[in-house]
């Protein structure tokens, strides 16, 4: 499979001293649906930044398809428009009059405008739910509207990777919902998605591929149920174990389920499995 993605021992230190990444090397394939764990200050949203060029590493390399990221205005401008970042805080993203300027500024600064911008534009409102407010300042959306508006901001200019901090941060269950089955959708289309998230239940039922970080370094990566069945990973990392593989390993326990049942993501295959016995 394609590298989409890539660090090559990446190392980035903020002007107050603060190493936030410490010789991060991780690879992305083309597809993926990745989450990034670890604990407030871990690194994951410096090293977010970086992969979108909004940082600059002072030392290592980031490839995007086998080619270093190039720092220059149209180098830059081209990475974005193929790697899009939705902000933890909508706020820190949503800047124009309206809900319909904001979509449109990205495709503006793509150089499409016209009919083809104006189908983009609609097309993605209409996915997004959103088209009831299209002429409401972004200012006054709700919480779950901002998170709405942010993540169709990015997805209009049709990016090949998506980056969310923290995606259902301060989120209601219903808005929480709409973007998590976004979310789970994009795969379908090619799209590989990246995300930062200290819901373990949702890594495990959302996730192929989880990634820990820990002090500004990568302390482990690889298929979601192994990491999570690592009790002294999770230790090390404070990380909590997924609700449903405490409660399948306590079935498997008391002899209630074979061992040799692959591990469930949710509770909907835990109960699958219980039906069968």
């Amino acid at each position: 499979m394609l590298n989409v993605l890539k660090t090559e021992n990446l190392t980035y230190t903020y002007e107050d001293g603060t190493k936030a990444l410490n010789n991060v090397s991780i690879s992305i394939e083309k597809g993926d649906k990745t989450a990034f764990l670890g604990a407030n200050g871990s690194g994951k949203s410096t090293l977010f930044l970086c992969l979108n060029g909004i940082l600059k590493p002072q030392h290592g390399r980031i490839l995007f398809k086998d080619q270093p990221i190039e720092y220059s205005r149209k180098g830059l401008l081209g990475l974005r428009s193929k790697v899009g970042i939705v902000f933890q805080d909508p706020d820190n993203q949503l800047f124009s009059a309206s809900v319909y300027q904001e979509i449109s500024f990205g495709l503006m600064n793509l150089g499409i405008s016209g009919q083809d911008a104006v189908k983009k534009v609609e097309t993605i409102m209409e996915e997004m739910k959103i088209q009831p407010f299209r002429h409401k300042p972004t200012h006054l959306l709700s919480g779950g509207q901002k998170k709405q508006v942010s993540l169709a901001d990015i997805l209009v200019m049709e990016p090949e990777v998506i980056i969310l901090d923290e995606p259902s941060s301060a989120l209601d269950p219903k808005h929480t919902k709409m973007i998590n089955d976004k979310l789970n959708s994009l795969p379908d289309s090619g799209v590989t998605v990246i995300i930062s998230t200290h819901d373990v239940d949702y890594a495990l039922e959302w996730a192929d591929k989880v990634i820990v970080f820990k002090d500004g370094e990568v302390f482990a990566e690889g298929k979601t149920e192994d990491i999570f069945m690592n009790k002294e990973l999770l230790k090390q990392t404070n990380l909590r174990q997924p609700s449903v593989i405490k409660l399948f390993i306590h079935l498997c326990e008391r002899g209630i389920l074979s061992r040799n049942l692959p591990v469930p993501q949710n509770f909907d295959t835990l109960e699958r499995y219980i039906i069968g016995t």
